[in-house]
């Protein structure tokens, strides 16, 4: 890296499609590109969303809900295409003026509330049915405890690690390097919590549990940057036995299939608008042309 080193100029200047797999997104300015309404489906729960790990942490909590048998879980799911730049939608901008996936609205209040953020969301949920969120002062502070730490850790993964790993148009060892260390130690991190505990924030599976397994459970099964190796993920035998146990939740796999648009068509439900859609609205269901 020594032989082409960048020195910065006293002022920055944006250069527009600079590299990279989301240079066509990216910009230096908040608010909207475009006019478009959001659709609004029949439920009160409105979500608009992708599932990149962040999307997923919500859409597993309401399926979770809702296999809880809390009815006024359920919801509308609508896809947002980033890569197409949905998310600067003057509607989408009106959810979340800092414009990422997952934004939602629940109507059932007057007026409505907006909510993004994940954390946010998830908390919102969980208070608001009263479900995977412990009851005692103590239990609900770990959990909230190991919520935030994923906040505040996830973005060291995937816009450190993974942006320099996977998707910089040039790889470069020092970045590398620095997010490797990072995201090792938070592997250890998880890995130490884990030993004496069944779930992350206890013997309970809670919101922590939903918030932190879309990144690293997929990250130490191989499911993001395909970088398991690299990692030598499976030296986490504790992340690996919690991974596999939330994975194999039936809640957690239809999850992963909302506002999916990549991979296998019977693995993406694109929009979900009621249960029966995991059955009868899948993409290989709709376009079995492909």
């Amino acid at each position: 890296m020594s032989g082409n080193t960048y020195t910065p100029a006293k002022v920055w200047q944006w250069k527009q499609g600079n590299g990279g797999k989301f240079a066509n997104i990216n910009r230096p300015i908040s608010g909207a590109t475009h006019d478009q309404e959001l659709p609004v489906g029949k439920h009160p729960l409105q979500l608009y969303s992708l599932a990149t790990p962040n999307g997923v942490k919500v859409t597993i909590l309401l399926e979770e809900l809702l296999a809880a048998g809390i009815k006024a879980a359920e919801y509308d799911a609508w896809l947002i295409n980033i890569m197409e730049g949905e998310q600067f939608s003057s509607g989408f901008v009106a959810v979340n003026p800092n414009s990422k996936i997952p934004a939602m609205v629940d109507n059932s209040t007057n007026p409505p509330t907006r909510l993004f953020e994940s954390g946010s969301m998830m908390l919102y949920l969980a208070e608001k049915f009263d479900k995977f969120i412990p009851k005692s002062a103590a239990g609900r502070t770990e959990c909230l405890n190991w919520l935030f730490w994923q906040m505040a850790s996830a973005p060291i993964l995937g816009g450190g690690f993974g942006h320099f790993y996977a998707y910089a148009p040039e790889k470069y060892e020092y970045p590398i390097n620095r997010y490797t260390m990072e995201v090792k130690r938070q592997l250890d991190v998880l890995e130490k919590q884990l030993e004496n505990h069944d779930y992350i924030a206890g013997d309970e599976y809670t919101i922590a549990d939903m918030a932190i397994w879309p990144w690293y459970g997929a990250l130490v099964r191989n499911e993001v940057y395909e970088a398991a190796e690299f990692l030598d993920a499976s030296s986490y035998k504790n992340v690996q036995r919690w991974a596999e146990k939330i994975a194999a939740r039936p809640a957690v796999k239809r999850g992963r299939m909302v506002n999916k648009a990549w991979g296998e068509p019977a693995s993406q439900l694109r929009e979900r608008h009621d249960a029966s859609d995991f059955e009868l609205r899948t993409e290989d269901k709709l376009n079995p042309e492909g």
